[in-house]
């Protein structure tokens, strides 16, 4: 009987290399398994985002955001036409008024309480919210239309600015026909200053209110300080009171001169003491 040579193959050696080939192959089986469950499941994945690549998703997307960014800016500019974000306005008292302090505009300027206006005979005064304005222009023009009447009723027609700028004064004078006098300290724009920033250009009645006095006119330049809103006071003689505020709630938000007329009508001259006896 023949050995094998030393270093030969033997059967047990051929069947553990044939059982560690057939583990091999089952394990690449079971890999190869696992890789499709998770190329099928990738699969599924990228037929459900299949929608990102198609443009009409892109293009609905961007609909979607153009309209809800349109829808914002309408919201946007139906409150800015409403009252809600209006600066709310503080009646003023006929105390509070009395104590103001006006200054002339001569050279030499006097001081004086603005009670001296109305004391005898009663005012009419506009607060002006910027001379060089043309909607202020717009307003002391009809304003000024009142003074024949006003004048035929003993009542005098005063306005305020709240500075000197230039030559603004000056130039507004031609639209006004009445005595205008300094408020430096502003409190006649009070008790509660109120300002109409950049909203007030989104606003349809300021729109609105531009092309009814460039219509009719009316020119200004943009000098001075024009945020602080104004307003018009009827003021009656002694402790009357005030017969009539009117505060502007937007730009060019003017008077309404009936109302004018009808507070003036009810003013009643102050009888002195020597008229009395």
């Amino acid at each position: 009987m023949q050995h094998c040579p030393a270093g030969s193959v033997t059967l047990e050696k051929v069947l553990n290399f044939s059982e560690l080939q057939h583990c091999q192959l089952h394990d690449r089986i079971l890999s190869a398994s696992y890789d499709c469950v998770k190329l099928r499941h990738a699969f599924r994945v990228a037929l459900k985002m299949s929608f990102l690549q198609d443009p009409s998703f892109f293009t609905m997307g961007m609909w979607s955001i153009g309209a809800g960014a349109i829808g914002a800016a309408a919201l946007a500019l139906i409150l800015a036409n409403t009252d809600v974000f209006l600066a709310k306005s503080q009646k003023a008292t006929l105390e509070y008024l009395e104590d103001i302090d006006l200054k002339t505009l001569e050279k030499e300027p006097m001081t004086f309480k603005a009670k001296a206006l109305w004391e005898n005979n009663g005012a009419v005064i506009m607060a002006v919210r910027r001379p060089g304005c043309f909607l202020c222009r717009e307003e002391a023009a009809d304003l000024s239309s009142l003074k024949p009447k006003l004048d035929e009723l003993g009542i005098p027609l005063y306005a305020v600015v709240k500075e000197q700028v230039k030559t603004e004064v000056k130039d507004f004078q031609p639209y006004f026909k009445g005595e205008i006098f300094l408020d430096e300290k502003k409190k006649f724009y009070g008790p509660e200053r109120r300002k109409m920033m950049f909203m007030g250009f989104v606003r349809l009645g300021v729109w609105y209110n531009f092309f009814r006095a460039r219509s009719g006119g009316f020119s200004g330049n943009l000098e001075g300080e024009g945020f602080i809103l104004g307003g018009v006071f009827v003021v009656g003689p002694g402790k009357q009171g005030i017969l009539l505020e009117h505060r502007e709630k937007e730009f060019g938000d003017k008077v309404n001169l009936v109302s004018v007329l009808e507070a003036a009508r009810k003013i009643k001259p102050q009888t002195s003491a020597s008229e009395k006896k």
